[in-house]
């Protein structure tokens, strides 16, 4: 029999109605950051195998890498790298069942946001 109430209430917890929590955030940025690490892994060996076909082939990918573009790509990519570890190091503290409370994950939350810029930064400066 159907439920006479169900007009008046929330189906299920939409972004209208939910707020996102940084660990909500944070675990879709993980998963958008390991997607666009895929995007950054084909320009690379799109780069590799110009520079194994010929001087003129590789001349036009090399131009494309080096351009502002691709360098806005490749500094986005090593933070993703670096933001993808770092998510996944949480995870396997998360996978001990250490930091589950609601105020240590979000310190883990943001100490992974933190580290991944600082050491995007430093991989930049040495690099």
């Amino acid at each position: 029999m159907a439920d006479v109430n169900r007009g008046n209430r929330p189906l299920s917890p939409h972004l209208q109605v939910y707020r996102p929590q940084l660990t909500s955030i944070t675990s879709i940025l993980t998963r958008i950051t390991g997607n666009a690490l895929i995007v950054a892994i084909f320009m690379i060996v799109w780069w590799f195998i110009a520079a194994a076909s010929g001087p003129e082939y590789f001349a036009t990918a090399n131009g494309f890498v080096t351009s502002w573009f691709g360098d806005l790509v490749m500094f986005l990519s090593v933070w993703a790298l670096w933001y993808h570890f770092f998510a996944g190091i949480r995870h396997l503290i998360w996978d001990y069942a250490i930091g589950l409370e609601l105020d240590i994950a979000e310190k883990l939350g943001w100490g992974m946001i933190g580290a991944s810029v600082a050491m995007t930064i430093l991989t930049v400066i040495i690099i």
